[in-house]
């Protein structure tokens, strides 16, 4: 990695950096995310936890290791006209199309509450040109109560910037380079499963100023109805989500994690069980992100921080000894099968 952090011949300002502590033995599921210090691993995943007030009556907020919000744009935006949620065998379709309250709005009326809450919030920001993008974060740069911000260059439901950002590792490494110069938070950046070469753009936001990444975003799907021919969604299209695409995820971020190794990453994508935080961490994830699981079971992240906690208090094991377990040991034929 570019460690000077240059684009275009100017030095990019890096988020704030302080020493990482010792593990805490009283703290055991706490992890070290880049520059963030989580309490837990468990994270729940933008446009699936609205704004995280919704979710107050099922989870105790100050208990999760973060939320991050619906995707902020810099005015309110309706989104994609009904229908925009399809289910799907293991999963779901999705074309909502970042239906958010603006930026000044969160800022006002839900911020302030997350705040009052101890909520750790990672505000997801979108947009459709470069431009939008360095406002919304600018807008977000004194807000008091905000950890992170995570930008999301792979969303697949709009006709404007989203997945258009990401799927291009120049255009990544452009928008990246302008945001990291714009905040000294710390900056996450969102991948898209649909790049033509994930590590290529991994690589290209972890250049241009990324402290984390989190993958994978949604894949491209269609659903059309057998009697009428026509799409199941208004945009034709939607980003397809839940169990269906926890093994291609799992095998994204084991691919990222081999290619640029001490990078930190979020795993995202079909997690509902133990069992998938466990397989992601093992892929290299120092944190994950619930999604579509939080749909079915509104109390699901809470839930996972408490199994999680028992399976490490029964093993006297730390979450931070299970990251990256896949990797250690002999990894020839492992390198080989993440290539295809």
């Amino acid at each position: 990695m570019n460690e000077d952090r240059k684009n275009g011949g100017a030095e990019i300002p890096q988020s704030p950096r302080p020493p990482v502590p010792q593990s805490d033995p009283s703290q055991p599921l706490e992890v070290q995310l880049g520059p963030l210090r989580l309490r837990n691993p468990i994270v729940a995943a933008s446009g699936t936890f609205g704004y995280g007030l919704e979710f107050t009556d099922f989870v105790d907020l100050s208990r999760l290791g973060g939320l991050c919000t619906k995707g902020l744009s810099l005015e309110p935006h309706a989104g994609n006209v009904p229908p925009r949620i399809c289910e799907t065998p293991a999963g779901m379709l999705n074309a909502i199309g970042l239906q958010n309250v603006g930026i000044g709005v969160f800022l006002r009326e839900k911020l302030p509450r997350l705040r009052e809450l101890n909520a750790t919030v990672i505000a997801n920001v979108w947009g459709d040109a470069e431009e939008d993008y360095v406002t919304v974060v600018e807008a977000l740069e004194d807000a008091e109560g905000l950890a992170a911000i995570e930008l999301n260059i792979s969303c697949p439901n709009v006709e404007k910037g989203g997945m258009l950002f990401g799927n291009s590792p120049q255009a990544t490494a452009s928008l990246v380079g302008r945001v990291r110069a714009a905040t000294r938070r710390p900056l996450i950046v969102k991948l898209s499963p649909n790049a033509p070469d994930l590590v290529l753009s991994a690589r290209a936001a972890r250049e241009s100023g990324a402290d984390v990444l989190s993958l994978v975003n949604t894949f491209v799907g269609m659903a059309i109805d057998p009697e009428t021919a026509r799409p199941r969604l208004s945009f034709g299209t939607g980003g397809l989500s839940g169990p269906a695409i926890k093994p291609l995820a799992v095998r994204m971020v084991f691919q990222v994690a081999r290619a640029l190794p001490g990078v930190p990453l979020m795993g995202i994508g079909g997690i509902s069980e133990l069992a998938d935080v466990l397989e992601f961490l093992a892929a290299g994830a120092t944190a994950i992100q619930v999604g579509t699981a939080n749909f079915k079971e509104p109390g699901v992240s809470g839930r996972l921080v408490e199994e999680l906690g028992a399976w490490c208090a029964e093993r006297r094991t730390p979450v931070a000894k299970l990251i990256g377990r896949a990797h250690r040991g002999d990894s020839s034929s492992l390198e080989a099968g993440a290539e295809g």
